[in-house]
This record gives structure tokens, sequence and C-alpha cells, in this order.
């Protein structure tokens, strides 16, 4: 097996090198998505080629009577592993970072060198680790996954009020119109995939009350996000309704969709073909959240920033006064030393989650009960998946309600 993940760590290194000698302190966030996405890949080749290596190594194969579906998940979580102590190691040291003249400001942008070698011996170490380890982490794994679909909502509710507000404040007839289109086109869209999944998960002839309920339930939550939205109140908009309301379309489908293969109210049957495509959405979903928390942590209006950075728009007088009187030197310095504009631990935090929750996905929630062949699937997908609709929900809606139960308090 060590052969195996050294051909891996070879493949990626030379990569990794030409990267890291190109990466300045603008791209470091590009750098940080590299590593995450060769773990990706790394995890999917080994899943489907290291199960016959990883039964040749005695401090894994311990009983001899594990299945093929135990080594493809102890490949994956092992992989996971490794990257999950890259970056949960990052997030910790990090911890504090408020200023650029704190020296753990330049390891976070550069040292690429060395952040490649140490990523790949993590890439390493865990296979020679003893099973129970590994058990451990796949159980810790799993509320690991939970915290990232949460901080996902959160992601998403944020880009939904910025994409609203932005509009918003044009105050222009074609951006209020642009604003009612996407949010009918949403909403349809919304309605229109709700009523496929009941063509697909609500056969004929069988007893579906679960699916229906699953579906109604998604057709219920949208309607009320619209009237509490447009609640006088309330005043909020039909925008972030609506795109919640096709986001929770969506979850519902990757959770009726992660069924059992041959439970008879699953009417995909949950093929390989089905199953990849179900993979590559969610996969394509986790790498978009984290790819726009990273991008997006670099605005200092998010809540990705340390108490200390100052808002957009604020002025800084003392700047301002050196910049006119022509001391270049002065201003080189106050940039030096200006405060961080996002929270590099919650920046890494989000990478060590994410790491998680694509092993969850990869692994089947670590359960061996289905095919090899099938990948996210059991009723621990299902409800994990229906569990992040309604938590979405109930988030949005607490953003909606909240000033008004608590006014004297300031939501942001």
């Amino acid at each position: 097996m060590s052969c195996c993940v050294s051909c891996c760590a070879s493949l990626t290194c030379g990569l990794c090198t030409s990267v890291a000698s190109g990466i300045s302190q603008k791209s470091a966030r590009i750098g940080y998505c590299f590593f995450f996405g060769a773990s990706l890949i790394i995890s999917w080749i080994l899943r489907e080629v290291g199960a016959p290596l990883l039964e040749k190594l005695p401090w894994i194969d311990s009983s001899g009577t594990h299945t093929k579906e135990w080594y493809q998940a102890e490949a994956v979580l092992r992989v996971s592993l490794g990257n999950f102590l890259f970056f949960g190691i990052l997030a910790l040291i990090m911890i504090g970072v408020k200023d650029r003249n704190d020296r753990r400001d330049s390891w976070h942008h550069g040292g690429w060198t060395v952040k490649v070698v140490i990523w790949l011996l993590l890439m390493v170490v865990p296979f020679f680790l003893p099973d129970v380890i590994i058990l451990i982490y796949g159980f810790i794994s799993k509320f690991g996954a939970g915290l990232f679909l949460l901080i996902q909502v959160l992601i998403l509710l944020d880009f939904t009020h910025s994409w609203n507000d932005a509009w918003a404040e044009k105050d222009e007839q074609k951006w209020y119109i642009a604003l009612l289109v996407v949010s009918v086109v949403c909403y349809i869209a919304a309605y229109v995939v709700s009523g496929i999944l009941f063509i697909w998960f609500d056969p004929s002839g069988y007893d579906c009350s679960l699916n229906v309920f699953f579906l109604v339930m998604t057709m219920i939550l949208g309607f009320v996000f619209a009237v509490v939205a447009l609640h006088p109140q309330v005043n909020g908009s039909l925008l972030p309704a609506s795109v919640i309301s096709l986001y929770c379309a969506y979850v519902c489908y990757t959770g009726l969709s992660s069924e059992p293969h041959g439970y008879e109210c699953n009417g995909l049957n949950k093929s390989r073909a089905v199953s990849t495509s179900t993979l590559i959405l969610g996969m394509l979903t986790t790498v978009l959240s984290v790819l726009y928390s990273a991008l997006r942590a670099g605005s200092s209006t998010t809540f990705l920033s340390p108490p200390s950075s100052p808002k957009s728009g604020e002025r800084n007088p003392l700047l301002e006064e050196k910049l006119e009187e022509g001391k270049t030197k002065e201003k080189e310095k106050e940039k030096e030393a200006g405060p961080v504009s996002y929270s590099y631990s919650f920046f890494h935090l989000i990478f060590a989650l994410a790491t998680m929750y694509s092993a969850m996905l990869l692994s089947g929630w670590t359960s061996s009960s289905e095919s090899s062949d099938l990948i996210d699937v059991g009723w621990v997908s299902v409800w994990v998946r229906i569990g992040t609709e309604w938590v979405t929900a109930g988030l949005y809606i607490w953003t909606l309600v909240a000033p008004l139960l608590f006014p004297d308090r300031e939501f942001a």
C-alpha cells in the first residue's frame, strides 16, 4: 500500500512544487485549494484500486474477514486523515493572528516547498497507523461532516443575502426586474424538481409515505419562505427565499437518491451511473462551497473576518494623511502592520471539515452494507441530507424573524 501511496505522491509532487514556486501572497488561497483537490483525487483513485494492496498490510488486515467495501473505506479515511491533519494543524497554528506583523502571517502565505513535503508525508503516515485510530477518526468525521454541512448552509445564506443587497443597492428599475425574474425562475425550478421527484420516488403500487412526507415538506417550506420573507413586518426579499427553496429541493433529491439499492420507493434504483452522478454533484457542491469561502474570506465584510478587520468603505485618516504627504515608506509600513483581511484559522478549519465531509461521501458514511459499486448510499446518508434541508430552512427563517424577536440587537 505504501508503494501505491508513494506513487500517487510522486505524481503530485512535481505539480505541487511547480505551483508552490509561483504562489504569491494574493494567490495563497488557491494553493490551499490545490492541496484539497489533490487529496480528493488520491482518495478516489485509492478507493478504486487500493483495496487489494491494503489487504496485504498485516497491521490493517488483522482478522482476514474484512470485506472489499471495508478496505475501500479504510483507504479513503486514511487519505482523509492525512489531509485533515494538514489543515487542522494550520488552523491551530493560526489561532489569534490579527495583524500582518505577526510572524505567522508569513507562514500562512509562504513556505510552500515545506508545506508540500509535510502534506506528502501526512498522506503516507496514516497508512502505517492501526485500525483503531482510523475507526475513531471515522466516527469523529461524521460529526465534522455534519458541522461542515451547517457551515455550508451559512455560506449559502451569506451568498444569497449579499447577492440580493448588491442588486438592490443599485436602486435601478432594471435591477429590481432582474431580482424578480431570477426569483420566479428559481421558484419554478424548485417546484418542477419537486414534481419530478414525486414521479421518481413515489411509484404507484407501493407505500412510499416517507418519501411523500419529505417531498411535501420541501414544497411547504418553499411556500413558507415566500410568505415570511414578504410579510410587511419582515420586509425581506424574494430572491433569498427562492434560492433557498431551490437548494432545499436539491438536498431533498440527494437524500432520496441515497436510499438503499433495491428499496421499492427508489425509482432510480441507484445504479452505478446514478451513484456516480450523485457523488459528482455532492463533490461539486463541496468544492464550490470551499472555493467560495476561500475567496469570500478575502472580503473583510463577511463572517469569516476577525474582529480587528476594518469594514469596507471605512476611511483611515492617518493613512490618507501620509499618502497626501507622499511618505511612501510610511505607507508601506502601514500596509505591513495593518490587520489581516480574514481569519486564517477559520479558513483552514473550513478545509479540514470539508475533508471529513468528502471522506463521508466517498466511504458511504463508513457504512459497508451496500455494494462497493455504490457511493453515498444508505439510510444514514438519507437522514443526514434531509436533516440538512430542515436545518437550512430553520436557519433561513431565523435570519428573517430574529430582528423582530430581538429589536435591540444588531444583525449584520
